[in-house]
């Protein structure tokens, strides 16, 4: 260790870090698992779909809390989109959102500020009411956001010793790094993404939807190191779903995918949903399902990463999710298959206005 030039040290511990934390570094986004919890992060054409003149949404995230509690990714974000009518028959949305994430022990971290807007045109429609419509959403979305980790929490070669004596090594954390600072976080940076989506409703309980979006359409540099450039890669996503009626009750099936491709790595979250509800006047439904993610890395086959189950509970206003992830990758011995949890909260607020389309159930 002593053999090791700072400068040398304080490339491996990049590296290192980056390694680590590659799901909130280059490789991939920091993204939330239930898809229908977070749109802003899926597709910018999201904005204000939804029946709904108002959605609050709360999500947090804990993964592979089993390799340490100070180790472990945490990530916490806080939304909120509108809808309105304009011209006839079409709408507009907007929406904000923050969210902060952190990791390793380091305390690795990234926060963004996201403003979108979208607007949804309606391409055809009939029925009476035109409930059953198809409906084409352009979304655009600018963002804020910087990067950094705590150097306090790390050490270097000048702080490393082995006992003449007992030949056990130690840390002497008071002595100086050598570094020149204490702490780092790279420079506000500018995020700039768009989408486009289709969504439609063909009747009681039966709608569809299809998107894509490129997100870091300018290729901001996140770097949190001075004079040094880290192009973020842009994301490429593709999502979809639906919402199918099982039997004669007021049952369905809500089958969704969210497909990525950043940089050298994609991923593939598939799955779905059962929906139970009574339809009473005050309406409570249960949702339970599972989903699968598939991951591939610089060109390598793809495996299953990962398994997700999910259960949420939806009152008359507010949702409430919760999914907790099982590791089957190649993390799964050192975690014990155990990745970790999400949970999301969603409230919604009536139209007061006529809406004459109903949107699918994300």
């Amino acid at each position: 260790m002593k053999g090791l030039s700072t400068h040398n040290l304080f490339t491996a511990l990049l590296l290192t870090v980056s390694f680590g934390l590659s799901t909130i570094a280059r490789a991939q986004d920091a993204l939330f698992k239930q898809l229908g919890a977070a749109p802003l992060l899926t597709n910018p054409a999201l904005t204000g779909v939804m029946d709904d003149q108002l959605r609050l949404q709360l999500n947090y995230q804990e993964l592979y809390t089993r390799l340490t509690t100070d180790e472990a990714y945490r990530s916490v974000a806080a939304a909120a989109d509108i809808r309105r009518p304009v011209n006839r028959g079409n709408f507009a949305g907007f929406g904000i959102m923050i969210q902060h994430d952190q990791a390793g022990s380091s305390d690795y971290v990234r926060s963004q500020g996201l403003v979108s807007a979208s607007y949804q045109q309606q391409l055809a429609g009939y029925g009476r009411g035109k409930r059953n419509a198809h409906y084409l959403s352009g979304g655009a979305q600018l963002g804020v956001g910087q990067r950094g980790f705590d150097l306090n929490k790390v050490w270097f070669s000048e702080q490393y010793f082995v006992d003449p004596g007992t030949r056990q090594a130690y840390l002497d954390r008071s002595l100086p790094s050598q570094e020149g600072f204490s702490g780092m976080s790279g420079d506000v940076y500018l995020d700039v993404s768009a989408g486009l989506a289709w969504f439609a409703s063909f009747g009681d309980r039966q709608g569809a939807y299809f998107g894509g979006a490129v997100y870091h359409l300018n290729k901001p540099n996140v770097s949190p190191v001075p004079d040094n450039e880290d192009l973020l890669y842009r994301r490429y996503t593709l999502n979809g779903g639906g919402e199918l009626p099982l039997g004669h009750g007021f049952s369905t099936f809500l089958p969704s995918f969210r497909w990525s491709l950043q940089g050298p790595s994609q991923s593939l979250l598939l799955g779905g949903s059962f929906r139970y509800t009574q339809r009473e006047w005050r309406e409570i439904a249960l949702r339970m399902g599972t989903y699968g993610q598939f991951t591939a890395q610089d060109g390598g086959g793809a495996g299953l990463g990962s398994l997700l189950a999910l259960v949420a509970l939806e009152l008359e206003s507010v949702q409430v999710g919760v999914s907790y992830d099982l590791r089957t990758g190649n993390l799964n011995k050192v975690t014990n298959t155990r990745g970790g949890f999400e949970i999301s909260i969603v409230y919604r607020q009536e139209a007061a206005y006529p809406s004459r389309v109903r949107c699918p159930t994300f």
